[in-house]
Parts: structure tokens; C-alpha cells; sequence
């Protein structure tokens, strides 16, 4: 899933955008009917598309943040009852492979933000 350089289209923006979307719904509708998950639980904040769209990288929060190895995994396991709900509300040649990774962005941020702060005292 690396673009070794080159620049992401706007096709993987626009496709991976498209997922997005239809996972929150499907994720807020508590649709895929994962055992022992309540996905109203999960955010999904960013979807990278490899430049073939065969695959998409999907970075999810747990509200909170609580219990997020937990959630991940389980996500991970369900991923093919996932991708098979997702598959009639997106019509497309084929339907990627889904990955899904925690978002550390949040952690970053805020670690970034601290650092700020230590720096202005």
C-alpha cells in the first residue's frame, strides 16, 4: 500500500472517501451484526486506498478511546462479514480488502500539543 512517491489521485481520494462514508453509516446503523461489538462504539476517521484499489486501509477510533486493541481485533476478524454488508451499499468493479488500523493521529496531536505548551512556560 505504499505509493513509493507518487502523489495520491484524486480517484483514491474520492473512492476512499466513498467507503468512508458507507462504513459510518453501516458502523452508526450497527448493520454488520458483529458479535460482542456495538460498532456505534467506532469512528472512522481516514480511508487509504492503494493506487490499484484493491485494498483500503481503514483507521478507526473506539469512543473514547477506551479498549481499542479489543475493538481493532474484532474488526479485523469481522472484516469479511464487513466488507459483504458493504458490498450492497457500494457498487463497485471490485470492493476492496479491508484493513483496519487504530488512529494515533488523536495521540499525536496531543502529544504535539503538550510539547507546545512545555515550550511557551
Amino acid at each position: 500500500m505504499k505509493n513509493l512517491g507518487k502523489p495520491i489521485s484524486q480517484r483514491q481520494l474520492r473512492v476512499g472517501e466513498m467507503i468512508k462514508q458507507a462504513l459510518g453509516v453501516l458502523f452508526i446503523r450497527d448493520e454488520a451484526k458483529i458479535p460482542d461489538l456495538s460498532t456505534r462504539e467506532v469512528t472512522v476517521t481516514e480511508v487509504r486506498m492503494s493506487p490499484d484499489l484493491k485494498t483500503a486501509k481503514i483507521f478507526v477510533m473506539p469512543l473514547g478511546g477506551k479498549n481499542a486493541g479489543e475493538i481493532i481485533e474484532k474488526l479485523k476478524k469481522s472484516s469479511f462479514l464487513i466488507r459483504k454488508v458493504l458490498s450492497k451499499k457500494i457498487v463497485m468493479k471490485f470492493l476492496p480488502k479491508l484493513f483496519f488500523v487504530k488512529d494515533d493521529s488523536f495521540d499525536y496531536a496531543e502529544k504535539i500539543e503538550y510539547l507546545i505548551k512545555q515550550t511557551n512556560k
